[in-house]
């Protein structure tokens, strides 16, 4: 999976936002760049967060944007990476919803995105991985932790 996100040019890594909008709009910028996703996708990920509060913040450090499924904007199935040195806060005080890890999920259907959603929560359930994802610094940082555990 990480490898795939290095061969689409679907990572991205930034320093620190002002707010958790400009972090999703970030997080989706490779996604956008080949189209996997328009620029009415983002629109409807950061409507779903002020609608139902942060729910993409799925454990403390990880978010994992998405819109409903069926949302206008997808084009293809893909996820995108973001790496944020400093934690996005999207519920101020509460460090349980910051996030540094953002894996943005893009799917034309229901079925790819509950398969897109397990494959990356069986990665994200490896401790080892997760811990050697928040030190990553750039794509080469991603193929050793693929190589090393995936």
């Amino acid at each position: 999976m990480l490898r795939e996100f290095v061969a689409n040019k679907h990572t991205a890594y930034h320093q620190r936002f002002d707010s958790w909008e400009e972090a999703i709009q970030a997080g989706c910028e490779p996604l956008l760049r080949d189209n996997t996703i328009t620029q009415d996708y983002v629109y409807s990920v950061i409507q779903c967060v002020k609608d139902y509060g942060p729910y993409i913040v799925i454990a403390p450090m990880i978010a994992m944007p998405h819109a409903s499924t069926g949302a206008v904007g997808v084009n293809n199935n893909r996820i995108g990476f973001m790496k944020v040195e400093e934690p996005v806060h999207f519920t101020p005080g509460d460090p349980e919803k910051d996030a540094t890890l953002f894996f943005t999920l893009a799917a034309v259907d229901a079925d790819k995105h509950l398969e897109n959603m397990m494959k990356l929560s069986e990665m994200l359930m490896n401790d080892d991985v997760v811990a050697a994802l928040l030190e990553a610094e750039n794509d080469d940082d991603l193929l050793a932790i693929a190589d090393k555990y995936l």
